[in-house]
């Protein structure tokens, strides 16, 4: 069931609320980025994200993975604290919208819901995104 989470960077500079459901299934990518960054996200789409402030400390980074031919991903991050509270996405045909990575370690959920949100491997690293990870360790 979606619920209304609040969420922050590390220093609080870079304040969100989104709407989303963490028993629905959470993401950890095998990619190049996300797995030196240690990314644990859940994809919300657009109109479930709501930056409530610190949209002017954000800095961005631009990812176009090879096989797109524009910028794709927007990877934000506060340029305070350096922590990456989500990234912002195209159009993804699985959700119909545009989107937001959400960054689940920087929602206010409880320790239970942390613990209980399943976790899903897909194979960023070969683009094979409906195919589970040969391995994961993240």
């Amino acid at each position: 069931m979606k619920k209304t989470y609040q969420g922050s960077c590390h220093c609080g500079a870079v304040v969100f609320a989104c709407e989303t459901d963490l028993a629905a299934g959470t993401i950890r990518c095998n990619c190049s980025f996300c797995s030196k960054a240690r990314f644990w996200m859940i994809l919300v789409k657009e109109a479930d994200v709501r930056i409530v402030q610190g949209e002017d400390a954000l800095t961005d980074y631009r990812h176009t993975p090879a096989h797109m031919p524009e910028p794709f991903l927007h990877l934000t991050f506060c340029r305070h604290c350096g922590v990456r509270p989500f990234s912002r996405g195209g159009f993804l045909p699985m959700m119909g919208s545009a989107f937001f990575a959400v960054n689940v370690a920087c929602l206010d959920a409880t320790d239970e819901e942390l613990a209980s949100a399943p976790v899903n491997y897909p194979d960023g690293r070969n683009n094979a995104w409906e195919k589970p990870a040969p391995y994961h360790y993240l």
